[in-house]
């Protein structure tokens, strides 16, 4: 399939470049998920993906309980849709909860522990939204011991164990609720369709990829990848461009974009962390200035689907100003596309934004 580019189909299917959706909860349901432990920089994932959508009207749909952040997937941060929580949670939970075992051990973290704590947390929930600072105090108050890294690991067990889940923010703080309070009861997918629906998110959003960046995404094994393909194979396309196969729904692939992109993506942005092979949009020469070497995802700027630079927010003379720092021999004149992509990023914090050279 000649004139195929992996990083602009990408950019078109991510619904970066052109968006359909009309609520963030639409956005993170067509995702899948949404690595999130960047609460700002996720945030903004969701509004580069809906047009006109503000911080404001994301953090309400987070709220409202309409999309939750917590551990599932690989063990880190995640967004996802509460409507797909509680399959989502049944398909990777056991995995996540055996990842930790030999941590819990040295912890004294038993099982009878997890069972208590769950128990005093749920309780705790039950009368309002909770800070994890709170909710620890509780758990001290009956003697458990939260320090040396058990906090953490407490509140890990409680989401996998479908005991809490993202809760309304507390000022600046995140917090805990019941996870029966804001998921609604539904049918349990058996794990087989599960794996299937999950490959048909990811490939649909996230392709052209790879079965090992599926595998990457998603925390499972190579069977599941193989399995998920074999489920959707009546959906799902393949091309294969330099010595390996990339999977796509139907009509999933594109031969380039019309006019020139320009797209400043948050930090853990799913556009650069989703895939375990990031060569289609970031050269290798360039890896560690997008990507620190204990796995931080810097916000970059992406031109044509082709990461050029990384970028972080400043003020200046008290204005917003957005500060580019491009790769080697790269240069990105002020045109019509940074105006749109500024603007954008502008409408979503509710103030006006600068390019560091239009400030003098």
């Amino acid at each position: 399939m000649p004139g195929v580019e992996i990083s602009k189909s990408r950019l078109i299917n991510q619904h970066i470049a052109g968006s359909t959706f009309s609520t963030p909860e639409e956005v993170v349901a067509w995702m899948g998920a949404m690595q999130a432990q960047d609460y700002g920089m996720a945030k903004w994932g969701i509004g580069v993906r809906l047009p006109g959508a503000t911080d404001a009207v994301i953090e309400a749909a987070m709220d409202e309980g309409k999309i939750l952040r917590t551990h599932v997937l690989r063990p880190t941060w995640h967004l996802v849709a509460a409507e797909d929580l509680r399959w989502l949670m049944d398909l990777t939970g056991p995995r996540l909860r055996g990842s930790l075992n030999a941590n819990n051990k040295r912890l004294g973290l038993t099982e009878r522990v997890f069972g208590k704590c769950n128990k005093i947390i749920a309780s705790a929930l039950s009368e309002r939204h909770m800070t994890r600072k709170e909710l620890m105090a509780v758990l001290q108050q009956n003697k458990i011991a939260t320090d040396d890294l058990r906090s953490s690991h407490i509140m890990f067990r409680a989401e996998i164990d479908g005991v809490v889940c993202s809760g309304v923010r507390a000022g600046k703080e995140n917090s805990y609720a019941l996870f029966d309070e804001r998921v609604r009861p539904s049918k349990i997918k058996d794990r087989n369709d599960a794996v299937g629906e999950l490959f048909k998110r990811y490939i649909s959003s996230h392709g052209p990829a790879t079965l090992h960046d599926f595998v990457w995404w998603s925390g499972l094994n190579l069977g599941d990848a193989r399995m998920g393909l074999e489920m959707n194979k009546a959906g799902i396309e393949c091309i294969n461009l330099d010595g390996k196969t990339w999977w796509f729904a139907g009509g999933g692939v594109q031969g380039g974009l019309k006019k020139k992109t320009v797209h400043l993506l948050p930090a853990f942005d799913e556009y650069m962390v989703s895939y375990k092979d990031r060569s289609a949009s970031l050269h290798d020469d360039h890896f560690s200035n997008a990507i620190s070497s204990n796995g931080i995802f810097r916000p970059i700027v992406v031109v044509d689907g082709k990461v050029v630079g990384v970028w972080r927010r400043s003020l200046v003379k008290g204005r917003v100003v957005v500060v580019p720092e491009y790769f080697e021999g790269v240069v990105v004149p002020l045109g019509a596309a940074v105006k749109k992509a500024l603007g954008g990023y502008g409408r979503f914090l509710g103030m006006e934004v600068f390019w560091e050279d239009m400030i003098i």
